[in-house]
């Protein structure tokens, strides 16, 4: 049996704020090769995702421990649509292609993902070419926004 205890919740919560990228990851399948990719990801509110796009496969998203906001853009960068997971909703389903970004809102916030696989990184075609590849001071800037954007915003250059 494989589960998500709250000890395991605990030390991964512990592992992202102790990463320096501030994110950490728990893989409930056995391979990155495996057909269905299923982790819990502890991110913390400074992490930084950039705008990405998953060509290949759909992607479901449940809030396991707080808020996270997620984001859709079109190919200009504006945004598309928006939810809070944990807030307005409670589980989300990313389709395949969609550029989105998320944001944790709270310490200690944890999400589950669920998507084809096998395992691929994202790669820098599937990063969108009008966001920022920093992960320093544009990073604080860019998730401050991601914080308080609305459908209609354009993502800052």
């Amino acid at each position: 049996m494989k589960q998500l205890s709250n000890s395991t919740l605990d030390t991964l919560s512990l592992q992202a704020q102790q990463s320096p990228r501030r994110r950490a990851n728990y893989n409930l399948h056995s391979e990155l090769s495996d057909p269905i990719q299923r982790l819990a990801i502890a991110m913390e509110p400074d992490t930084f995702v950039r705008p990405h796009r998953h060509p290949h496969t759909w992607e479901m998203l449940y809030p396991l421990r707080g808020r996270f906001v997620v984001l859709y853009f079109d190919e200009s960068g504006t945004v598309t649509d928006r939810t809070v997971l944990g807030e307005d909703s409670s589980v989300l389903e990313n389709p395949a292609g969609t550029w989105h970004a998320v944001l944790s809102l709270d310490k200690g916030g944890i999400i589950f993902e669920v998507k084809h696989g096998p395992y691929t990184p994202v790669s820098e075609s599937d990063y969108a070419p009008w966001s920022s590849q920093d992960e320093g001071l544009d990073a604080e800037k860019l998730n401050a926004w991601y914080a308080q954007a609305k459908v209609g915003d354009k993502i800052p250059a």
